[in-house]
This record gives structure tokens, sequence and C-alpha cells, in this order.
């Protein structure tokens, strides 16, 4: 018998055996290919019923979920600052895969601590900064001028010729991340209890837009940046009078029922038409179902047939860096590179300024 739950795929294998006047139930579960309990119990054969199933199925449900929260409990820390204390997800993932040391992530926390009168200078395809400037000084050039000046970078730098440069402001007016500090705790406990993976609330939290209400020019608004048409899926009030999307804790529920339900069966349906495997609490798998959540699982999937990759690793992530297909742009490819970018300065932020750190899993 195969269910489909909001995270994974599972069978349950039973088998009756008539003994007497009672029957021995036999259930092995099976979750993603891999073997995780048996359990045995000895039913009067009046009681093997649907309904006696039913309750049987159910219990297995739940022990599922529970297994599967293990993944994220290994990630779990509790941050005590200002006598405040706060349960988030530790950024010791990063660090171990590398992800840390690309030129993406580094690029990307330089603009989000930078102020928007400064602008870094760098190369399109993989964010290696050539050099700052203000704002004011390059407005004041012409276009010419401007583009003799790339060229001459270029120059300089071996790059080639046709290699966009491209200038990037600073935006620490918009990376709010003390601002936001307070509410990935309440973003990560609404996910949990809806039994999703909290990484993505903290993700969400810490790019869509942080600590403030702002709406979007394609309408998305509130701290999880809801489309009207998705916050009404979820149950969201949205009208003229009333935006249910500044509700905090309504907003995280639809998100989380969004990434559960659709982002992360989207991103399984494309890795599993190239053959891929994969694991859900990799961080690559987890940087690819945000791409769903950013871009849409068409554009996604459409980004993904066109570099037909034979595996998932980091490397699948980085050529969706570099490579366009429908509408996966510039601004899709950097959606991952700015959740790197957030969760590193997050954990530099709380090792520099919170007075205690409890890792609550063990590996």
């Amino acid at each position: 018998m195969a269910i489909k739950g909001q995270l994974t795929i599972f069978t349950i294998h039973f088998m009756a055996i008539k003994i007497t006047n009672s029957t021995i139930v036999c259930v092995k579960l099976i979750c993603n290919h891999r073997f995780y309990w048996s359990f045995s119990a000895t039913f009067n054969a009046m009681l093997i019923n649907m309904k006696s199933l039913l309750l049987l199925l159910s219990l297995f449900s739940t022990m599922l979920l529970m297994s599967q929260s293990l993944s994220w409990n290994n990630e779990k820390i509790i941050v005590t600052a200002n006598g405040t204390k706060n349960t988030l997800l530790n950024a010791e993932n990063i660090f171990a895969d590398g992800w840390d040391e690309l030129a993406q992530a580094r690029f990307w926390q330089k603009i989000m601590l930078l102020s928007p009168d400064s602008c870094i200078i760098s190369v399109a395809s993989n964010r290696q900064i050539l050099g700052y400037t203000s704002v004011r000084k390059w407005e004041s050039q012409s276009e010419i001028e401007k583009a003799a000046y790339k060229t001459t970078l270029k120059a300089a730098n071996n790059i080639p010729l046709d290699e966009r440069i491209y200038i990037t402001t600073g935006k620490n007016d918009f990376y709010k991340f003390r601002d936001v500090f307070n509410s990935l705790s309440k973003g990560v406990a609404v996910f949990e209890k809806n039994g999703v993976d909290p990484w993505y609330a903290q993700s969400i939290l810490l790019i869509e837009s942080p600590g403030q209400l702002k709406k979007s020019v394609a309408g998305a608004y509130g701290a999880f940046q809801l489309m009207p048409s998705v916050a009404k899926k979820y149950g969201l009030i949205v009208t003229a009078n009333i935006d249910e999307r500044t509700d905090f804790d309504k907003s995280a529920l639809a998100a989380s029922k969004l990434i559960s339900t659709v982002c992360i069966p989207e991103a399984k349906k494309i890795l599993n038409r190239h053959s891929i495997t994969y694991k859900e609490s990799d961080l690559w798998f987890r940087l690819f179902v945000m791409h769903c959540y950013h871009a849409g699982a068409m554009n996604v999937s459409a980004v993904v047939d066109k570099i037909k990759p034979t595996k998932g690793s980091k490397d699948l992530i980085l050529k969706m860096w570099t490579t366009t297909a429908a509408s996966f742009g510039n601004n899709s490819q950097n959606y991952s590179q700015l959740i790197l970018a957030a969760q590193i300065i997050l954990n530099d932020m709380i090792y520099a300024e919170c007075d205690d750190i409890v890792h609550c899993g063990t590996k």
C-alpha cells in the first residue's frame, strides 16, 4: 500500500497470519526505499477491519514525521541574546561543503552589508570582485566612459571581451538582519509544527522581506512574500480592505504548506525525471526547492532540462547559476546565492553577538 504524505512517499507492507482465534499482523515501513522499522501486533480476528488498518496507518504516518524531523533536529541551536532564547538552525552544512568559499556567496555577503551609496564591480558569470566605487562617481560618468572603464578592467584581469561586467549597489538598507532576528524562531516553530523542514522558513525570512513589510512589483507581500492567489489558496483573506499576509503566523503556515505540497513534490518530480537521487536534508536539494519557491517549478524544470544533469550535487546548483531558460534569468540565478550569503551572515552575527549557544542535536 503506497501513501503519499507531505514530506515523502512511504510504503507499508503488512501480512496477516491466522492462528486459532487471533491474527498476528506484521507491518514493515519502507521510506524512500529505506527500511525504517517493523512492527508486530496481535489482534482478535474480529478487530482486523478497515478501521483498525486506518488507525494503524495514522500511527505510522505520525512516526514517519517524527523520524524525518530528526534530520533538522541535528541542526537546531538555541541562541540566547539579551535574555531571550531563539531556536534557529545552524549553518554548519554550508561550511562543511565549502559553499562559503564560493565567490558568489562572498560577493552577496558584501552587498548585503554595504550601504546603498556604494557599488561593487564584478564579473557577471562568477561574481569575481574587480573593484568598488561610489554610486555618485559611477553615475557621473557618461555611457561611453562607463563602457571604456569596463573594457580596461577586462584587459587588466584577463577577462574575455564578451563577458559582462555588473555594477551592483549595496543593500544594507533592505537586508535588516537584526530586525528580522526575533521572527526567525517564530517561523521555525510554525514550519516544524506543520511537519515541514524549518530551514526553509529561516531562509525565506532572511532574504524575502527581512524585518519589514514591503510589497513587490509583482504583488507579493508579507514576511514570506506570498502572491495573492497563493495566499488565498491556503486560506488567507486578501481583499482591498483586508490582507492577512500581514499576519505572521497565518503567512508562515501558508508558506509551509506551499513548500510541502508544491515546491518539494515538484522538485522531486524534476529530479526523478532525470533519474537523480537526493536526500531531503542535503543543502543542494534544499536550495533546489527554494528555486522552485521563487521561480516556479516550470522555470526550474526548463533550466534543468537545458543543463541535462546526471547527478544531484553542488555542481547542479552551480550550473543553474550560469544557465538561463524560460523565465529563469538573473534574479532566479541569484536566489540561492542570496540564501547562502544571508545564512552565513546570520551565523557570524550569532557567534559574535549572542550570549549563549546550545546545540540541540548530536550527529
